[in-house]
């Protein structure tokens, strides 16, 4: 199936990287697999310099691995690549592509003199946890800048749909708080949860632009957890890693204080599991939301490294992960979210989207729990953001429910220490004294 190339947010940023650093850095995309690094990296080298060079370290021989063994002569390096890719570079209106860069870690090592150099650009694509797996016998690179590329959020699924007219006017209406009216509400509701099905992985959203045709869009994202699952294989071969990876969505599905472990995996040594957790968002397949003990500005500074929650970077892998136990033609997921009749106990798969859709805005994960005046339970707010020297509390709901007694009770205990006060739900804007309700799509404007 051809590759359709689509319209990415980090491009911006790449070109920002070209023009600012001028050479002086090498460009480092890192992200999970099938994100679309190498794509982007390629499309970019192809549009922004009149010639280019990919290196793809999974497939190339080990002969032009090893030439990175000895940068003694630079000449004779690149006289030897141009002969090899039959590509010709011109200084400095050329490109060099290390893709997968992690399969070579000379190469890595090699981009100080390279950088110094100054002949040509140098783009690397590669995944965190692999990257960090190889490079324990090198000298790591401080001329680097680094970029991360994440699934495509949803605006750039709208792009890739030939839409690039809803979301600004979206934008425009929320920044005016001005409800969408009945119908239209329906309609970009109805737009989202196809979004949340799909999800943002490029091969996943090509095969429904070809195919328009879930069942056939469920393997392709099977195959993807499938590959992610042996990819924590590789890093931990006892198979805990995967375990941890498997359970996250019935982990969320508890509605939990926290994500579980001892529930999952025997634990072992403390310092084995910390890493085996750390190696698991390196991997950025997927996301870790801190609790925050104390909610206020600095949410970092009051994260509990040992109570967390774990969603998936991709709702539309965590959606297929769910229910993988599940032939599509059994599941009816699909057709109960396209539907919008989600049953509540289903809920965590907005609270996932939510995730999702912050931090591909660039907002760390945080959430807090305290318990209720009886003690027999706990009020929670989903997510804290961090604005100016204030705080946003966000409660999720799955419904056009708007009960909101945490967001009650915690204004009440913090009234100093918030901005705005966020309910997110599948029914129009509306606004109920300083508590905004707002439709789960425009979670990225908040």
């Amino acid at each position: 199936m051809e590759e359709r190339v689509f319209k990415r947010k980090l491009y911006e940023k790449m070109l920002e990287w070209k023009r600012e650093r001028a050479g002086s850095t090498a460009l480092l995309i890192k992200g999970a697999r099938r994100v679309g690094k190498s794509t982007l990296a390629e499309e970019f080298a192809k549009r922004e310099y009149d010639s280019y060079l990919l290196i793809d370290f999974t497939e190339t021989s080990q002969e032009i691995k090893d030439l990175f063994n000895d940068l003694s002569d630079l000449d004779s390096l690149f006289l030897q690549l141009q002969f090899h890719f039959h590509k010709r570079l011109t200084p400095r209106q050329s490109a060099i592509i290390f893709d997968e860069v992690q399969e070579c870690p000379m190469a890595r090592q090699a981009i100080k003199k390279l950088v110094k150099d100054g002949r040509y650009d140098y783009i690397e694509t590669g995944s965190l946890i692999s990257i960090k797996k190889n490079i324990q016998n090198i000298r790591i690179p401080s001329e680097e800048t680094r970029l991360t590329l994440f699934p495509m959020d949803y605006e750039e699924f709208r792009w890739a749909l030939g839409d690039e007219v809803t979301i600004p006017m979206c934008r425009e209406l929320f920044e005016k708080r001005q409800p969408f009216g009945d119908g239209v509400i329906r309609k970009l509701l109805r737009d989202f949860r196809l979004y949340m099905l799909v999800g943002g992985m490029p091969q996943a959203v090509n095969t429904y632009l070809k195919a328009n045709n879930l069942s056939v869009v469920d393997a392709v994202k099977r195959e993807i957890i499938e590959l992610y699952a042996d990819d924590f294989r590789k890093i931990d071969p006892t198979g805990k890693a995967t375990r941890l990876f498997y359970a996250i969505p019935g982990q969320l599905n508890k509605n939990a204080s926290r994500y579980q472990v001892s529930g999952i995996i025997d634990q072992g040594r403390q310092d084995r599991v910390e890493e085996l957790l750390q190696d698991m968002e390196d991997s950025q397949v997927v996301l870790f939301s801190h609790h925050a003990n104390d909610p206020h500005v600095g949410l970092p500074l009051h994260a509990d490294s040992d109570k967390y929650k774990m969603f998936m970077t991709d709702t539309g892998l965590f959606v297929t992960l769910a229910f993988r136990d599940k032939d599509f033609t059994e599941n009816s997921i699909y057709a109960k979210l396209l539907s919008d009749k989600l049953p509540a106990d289903l809920g965590y798969v907005y609270e996932n989207v939510v995730a999702q859709m912050l931090r591909a805005a660039g907002n760390e994960l945080f959430y807090h729990t305290w318990p209720t005046e009886s003690g027999k339970h706990n009020y929670e707010i989903d997510f804290l953001l961090s604005r100016g020297n204030k705080i946003c509390p966000i409660e999720v709901k799955s419904s056009g429910y708007k009960r909101h007694a945490s967001l009650d009770a915690f204004s009440c205990k913090y009234p100093d220490r918030i901005l705005h006060r966020y309910l997110i739900y599948t029914k129009d804007y509306r606004k109920e004294g300083d508590l905004e309700m707002v439709p789960v799509f425009l979670t990225m404007c908040l």
